[in-house]
């Protein structure tokens, strides 16, 4: 019979031995990639010393990876999948957030260059991660018409089903068919971890074929019951999609959801918070992220907008020196848990790369690592709400952030209508409150450019003669 001793001992072994609730798994990683928008013209267009169709008329040099003019030419999607291949090349699955075809007109594409354009590009996918889970959401420019996704069954969801067969369950292949959404567990033995993949085209404020539903596709209705039945199930959550909820930081005052979708996301989100660890969208091409709070005020979660490989210039009117450089973005994240631990960036500058020429490959480099940036201990919604505050109240922060948006594209000043944008943005998804935002830190901007021209002007009474 074991000694007193012995049996305190076998007691603290067995305690070891039992996971805690909320005990943390491994570590792993994976990557995200968005926004490829791959230009086919562009190196014909080159070669005659035209514009990229993708340019808009927009004369600029055609470097031999790209102009920031212009959508991705295929040399440089080569350059990015080599990139990840290199820097992670078994990572445990890959987020694909859409848009692959370029800025162009309706009438030069068509389903089937559509349909073209996502087949080519899932290959490339293929052949840099063979054997690797790809959970890929379709973009607004990944159907024919442009942002017309309809909330039901169509040809381009039967074909890119096809397409992503490999990557898809049995189970959400008909649901991708019907309404191009499905969610599936992410794989290992005991992951409590799942995807859900959203098609949040049908909520696009451009979209006229969901305009008048309250539920296009009942995408909705299965979100939340999806989300009840993962907590149930005690799992945890990432959501995934390409158009983004809230509103653009390099435009005041452009949603992208229509009105209703974005309460009705917001309060989805506001509802099911616990069972949702992190949400990875696209679309922006910019790097930036977004903040959800309780109704009183917590932050409960976050969403990571991940900037595009494309480099084009954006031409939405208002939008200042709207391109970007390419980027592609790792993530560290707990298994069991699904906490995002920290994130990793990397970049091609694409004016140098182009000086270098077509001789020598490109390097992406280490843009920045989230955690060591902006001295976060991990990237949970209460760390990127320490990031926020730090962006709000600090110009350093600030100014880092800018040009982390970018990909070090622009590197311009962000004074203090910039910042009202950037940190609007970031804080508030709800139109209402958005609204409040910009309306109370412009009063807060006019109201200290006031009173430091009154105390310069007091100034300059007290010492005319070291003002002149």
């Amino acid at each position: 019979m074991p000694s007193p001793g012995q049996l305190v001992v076998l007691l603290w072994l067995c305690l070891l031995a039992v996971p805690l609730p909320g005990a943390s798994g491994g570590s792993g990683r994976f990557w995200h990639l968005t926004d490829l928008h791959w230009d086919p013209g562009y190196e014909a267009a080159a070669a005659a010393g035209r514009p990229c169709p993708s340019g808009g008329g927009r004369a600029e040099p055609a470097g031999p990876w790209g102009s920031y003019v212009c959508d991705a030419p295929w040399r440089l999607l080569r350059s990015a999948v080599r990139a990840m291949r290199a820097r992670l090349a078994a990572p445990d699955f890959v987020l694909w957030t859409g848009d692959d075809t370029p800025h162009v007109p309706n009438e030069q594409l068509g389903e089937e260059k559509v349909l073209h354009i996502i087949e080519n590009l899932t290959s490339l996918i293929k052949e840099t991660f063979p054997g690797t889970k790809v959970y890929a959401a379709m973009g607004n420019h990944d159907f024919h018409p442009k942002n017309q996704f309809p909330g039901k069954g169509h040809r381009i969801y039967n074909q890119t089903a096809e397409l992503w067969r490999p990557w898809l369950s049995d189970a959400s292949l008909p649901l991708f068919r019907a309404g191009a959404f499905y969610s599936e567990k992410l794989p290992g033995p005991g992951m409590r971890g799942r995807m859900v993949v959203l098609n949040t085209n049908l909520y696009y404020d451009q979209n006229d074929e969901t305009a008048a539903e309250e539920d296009p596709g009942g995408q909705f209705q299965w979100l939340e019951e999806t989300l009840t039945n993962a907590s149930r199930a005690d799992e945890m959550v990432y959501i995934v999609g390409h158009v983004p909820p809230g509103f653009f930081e390099k435009k005041r005052g452009k949603p992208w959801f229509r009105r209703g979708f974005n309460e009705r996301y917001l309060g989805i989100v506001q509802r099911h918070h616990g069972v949702i660890a992190a949400q990875f969208f696209g679309h922006h091409h910019t790097d930036s992220f977004r903040m959800f709070y309780s109704h009183t005020g917590a932050p409960i979660n976050v969403m990571f907008l991940a900037p595009g490989v494309t480099p084009w210039k954006t031409t939405l009117p208002g939008v200042s020196n709207g391109a970007n450089n390419p980027a592609i973005r790792v993530v560290d994240y707990d298994q069991d848990t699904l906490q995002v631990l920290d994130m990793v960036t990397y970049y091609l500058n694409l004016t140098r790369a182009n000086t270098m020429g077509s001789a020598e490959l490109p390097e992406w480099e280490e843009e920045y690592r989230l955690t060591e940036t902006f001295k976060v201990p991990d990237a949970s919604a209460a760390s990127m709400q320490t990031v926020l505050e730090s962006i709000s109240r600090d110009p350093h922060y600030l100014q880092l952030y800018y040009e982390l948006n970018s990909a070090r594209y622009d590197l311009e000043l962000c004074q203090q209508e910039c910042r009202v944008d950037h940190i609007c943005a970031i804080r508030e998804i709800d139109f209402t409150k958005y609204d409040e935002c910009v309306k109370t830190n412009s009063s807060a901007s006019a109201a200290s450019s006031l009173w430091l021209l009154v105390f310069c002007i007091f100034l300059g009474f007290l010492h005319p003669q070291q003002v002149l």
